[in-house]
C-alpha cells in the first residue's frame, strides 16, 4: 500500500508540474532592493537563502522576503557562489583566490589561492569536487571541499565562463572565446572533446540530466547539444546579451537571461522537441540567473542605469539602485 501511495504522490506531483510549465505565465513578483554600491555576476540558492555577489562582498537575503539576513565581506571582484559540505565558496576574481565561509555563522574561514580571474564554481557530484572556471588563465582549478586544497588545475584551451556536471564523470565548461565547449573527464583530469556550437559567444550553460541535452546560452541564440556525442539538436531564439541560462528539471522549462530587459522561457515538450513559450519582461542588465528549484522562482540582480551616450560601453548603474527580481 506505501509503495502505491508514493507513486500516486509522485504523479501527481509530476502532473502538477507538467501543468504548472504549460498554463504558467511568468512575470516579475517582486523586487528586492540591496542599498550599497558595487558590480555584480551570480548568485545561488542554498535552503532558504540567496546568495548574491555584489562587488566586494556576498549578500545574504531572505529568499522569501528579500530581507538581509548576513553579509561575506573582502571578496573583492566576486562572480560565483556554490555550497558544498556546510561550507560556502565565492570565487574572487581580483584576488585570484577563494573565500570560504560557514554556513551557519557566515564566518570566513580561509581564502584559497586558485588560477587567474576565477569566474563561475560549481560542485561535481561525481567527485564531490569543486570546479572552479578561471577565465584569465584558461584552466579549471579542481577543489576538494575535505581539505579546501587545489587537488588539480585542468587546461581547457579557451576562457572557461560557465561549467555543468553530469554528476557521472563529466564536466561541461562553455569556452566563451572559441564558441565551443569543451568535455572533461574528471577521473581522467583533463579535456577529452572540445565541441563547436557553431553561435557566438557562448556564456551561461545548464544541463537536463535525463534527456542529456546541454542548453548554452550564446548571442541571441539558445544551443540545444547532445551531451553524449556534441551534435547540435536545435537552436531557439533569445533577447540579447545573455550570460544566465537555467533549467527547472520538474517543469522541464529552460530560461535564459538577457541583458536587454527579457527572460526568453523556452519549453522542453517531449524528446528533443523544444519551443519559444514565452518572453517576460524584466529590467536592463538582468543578465545572470538562478532557479531555487523547491519554488520553480528564478532569481536575476540588476540595477538602474544612467542615460546617456557612454562611446558603445555599458552604462553606469545609478548608485544605491541594485536590486533582485524575482520571477515565478
Amino acid at each position: 500500500m506505501k509503495s502505491i501511495l508514493s507513486i500516486c504522490c509522485l504523479l501527481a506531483i509530476q502532473a502538477g508540474s507538467a501543468a504548472y510549465a504549460q498554463e504558467h505565465p511568468y512575470k516579475v513578483a517582486n523586487t528586492f532592493h540591496i542599498k550599497s554600491e558595487g558590480g555584480w555576476d551570480y548568485l545561488a540558492v542554498h535552503e532558504s537563502k540567496l546568495y548574491v555577489s555584489h562587488g566586494t562582498q556576498v549578500i545574504i537575503l531572505d529568499k522569501a522576503k528579500g530581507d538581509s539576513v548576513g553579509v561575506i565581506p573582502n571578496t573583492t571582484g566576486v562572480h560565483g557562489i556554490a555550497f558544498a559540505n556546510g561550507k560556502g565558496y565565492t570565487t574572487n576574481g581580483k584576488l585570484n583566490n577563494l573565500s570560504v565561509f560557514d554556513l551557519k555563522t557566515n564566518a570566513v574561514l580561509k581564502q584559497v589561492a586558485v588560477g587567474e580571474k576565477p569566474d563561475a564554481i560549481m560542485l561535481d557530484g561525481f567527485s564531490g569536487h569543486l570546479v572552479v572556471c578561471n577565465g584569465r588563465s584558461s584552466n579549471l582549478s579542481i577543489v576538494d571541499p575535505a581539505t579546501d586544497q587545489v587537488v588539480a588545475t585542468i587546461p581547457v584551451g579557451g576562457k572557461p565562463e560557465t561549467a555543468v556536471s553530469d554528476d557521472k564523470g563529466l564536466v561541461y565548461v562553455n569556452l566563451e572565446d572559441k564558441n565551443s565547449i569543451a568535455v572533461v573527464d574528471m577521473k581522467a583530469g583533463k579535456v577529452i572533446s572540445t565541441w563547436a556550437l557553431s553561435a557566438e559567444g557562448p556564456t551561461g550553460l545548464a544541463f537536463d540530466k535525463q534527456s542529456r541535452r546541454l542548453f548554452a546560452g550564446c548571442d541571441k541564440e539558445l544551443v540545444v547539444l547532445n551531451a553524449d556525442n556534441g551534435k547540435v539538436v536545435t537552436k531557439l531564439p533569445i533577447g540579447e546579451d545573455c550570460d544566465g541560462v537555467a533549467f527547472d528539471a520538474a517543469t522541464t522549462t529552460i530560461f535564459a537571461a538577457n541583458g536587454s530587459g527579457t527572460v526568453t522561457v523556452i519549453k522542453e515538450e517531449a524528446h528533443d522537441r523544444f519551443k519559444v513559450a514565452q518572453t517576460v519582461t524584466t529590467k536592463k542588465g538582468a543578465r545572470t540567473i538562478t532557479l531555487d528549484p523547491e519554488t520553480h522562482i528564478v532569481y536575476l540582480p540588476t540595477a538602474e542605469f544612467q542615460t546617456g551616450s557612454f562611446d558603445g560601453k555599458r552604462p553606469p548603474m545609478i548608485p544605491g539602485t541594485f536590486q533582485v527580481l524575482a520571477v515565478k
